[in-house]
């Protein structure tokens, strides 16, 4: 099996997040994709390859342009005004709550005002390079998606910021480019077939769900903890399903604390079903592996076999299949986890 990976993903090095009123070292950090890297170049059954380069035009068929300018230009003005800043994170959030009754809300002028704009939390520190690591590990989603495309089975795409919590207009959740979307929008929209995107990560991935909820074309599934006490929290119940023509397209399944190997298989097999009658050309799949037992920020309880398992369940739906990194915090597992979900897949 090919792994896409790129160096560029060492470009988003932040020493610092701000989460639970403190600050704190980053789980997102750059020790996560070295750790897949390695496991997976000593394994001979993969081959690492370099992604090509894609530009902006697959980005902004998905993203607003405004969200590429900002994260293309915002470090460098905001440390302009705050020399000797190493991490840029929002004072100030652009809510809508804000403008109630009145005109619609535009983007600050002030760069301060900015961030806020853009950004949705404090956990995702823009820095120097953060921008040049994202579109690194967009161009590495898009280099594992057409291998598919050109015939390969299935490939997989060592995407390091993760993506799936980035909506049209808003970065956050470690996330600034939404990976898996843009790989969905680039199948559909040059096949004209229609794309499923699974995500396994433990944090529901509400940007993917944003961005697809009024399409047909493209069907988001999601296995995650339930948003009742789980992050992004206000979103990713069961009764999201569309809207528009997209209504019936989009399935969520909450999953309650310390779901086991065996609960968590039945729930994908449940997941597997909609997604063969919706009748895809391609899954990509959003491999978050934060729901393994001693994650950090998790509290389910899927083991390393259970990793392995659900990667041939997806394996049995017979469908081209693109797999790219999402979470997963237990760095010291993190590899062996990749490798057995691949595993399960048919590496």
């Amino acid at each position: 099996m090919k792994v896409v990976h790129t160096p560029r993903h060492l470009l988003h090095d932040p020493q610092v997040e701000y989460e639970s009123s403190g600050a704190q070292s980053p789980f997102e950090h750059i020790g996560r994709a070295e750790a897949v890297r390695a496991t997976l170049q000593a394994d001979a059954r993969f081959q690492l390859v370099e992604p090509a380069e894609w530009g902006t035009a697959p980005i902004e068929a998905v993203h607003n342009p405004g969200l590429v300018r900002f994260l293309a230009e915002g470090w460098a003005l905001y440390t302009a005004q705050h020399p000797g800043v190493r991490e840029v994170v929002p004072d100030v959030f652009a809510l809508a709550a804000l403008r109630s009754k009145m005109t619609p809300g535009r983007e600050p002028q002030a760069i301060g005002g900015r961030v806020g704009y853009w950004c949705f939390e404090t956990t995702t520190p823009l820095t120097e390079t953060t921008y040049e690591a994202a579109r690194g590990a967009v161009d590495t989603a898009l280099s594992a998606t057409q291998i598919v495309l050109d015939g390969a089975r299935a490939a997989f795409g060592l995407c390091r910021p993760p993506g799936h919590h980035a909506t049209a207009d808003l970065y956050g959740g470690y996330c600034f480019f939404n990976n898996a979307a843009i790989a969905a929008h680039h199948v559909a929209s040059t096949t004209g077939t229609k794309v499923t995107v699974l995500d396994v990560d433990y944090h529901h991935g509400n940007g993917t769900q944003q961005i697809f909820y009024d399409r047909d074309d493209v069907q988001y599934v999601s296995l995650h903890g339930d948003p009742a006490r789980a992050y992004p929290y206000s979103i990713g119940f069961a009764d999201e399903t569309g809207t528009g023509r997209g209504a019936g397209c989009n399935h969520n399944f909450p999953l309650p604390e310390r779901t086991d190997d065996d609960r968590w298989i039945d729930t994908l097999a449940i997941a597997c079903e909609r997604i063969a009658a919706f009748g895809p050309s391609t899954v990509v799949v959003s491999l978050g592996l934060d729901t393994f037992i001693n994650d950090p920020i998790s509290d389910l309880a899927v083991t390393t076999e259970g990793m392995r398992r659900s990667g041939d369940v997806v394996r049995q739906l017979g469908l081209p299949t693109v797999a790219l990194l999402e979470g997963g915090y237990d760095v010291a597992a993190l590899g062996a986890n990749v490798q057995a979900w691949l595993t399960g897949l048919g590496a």
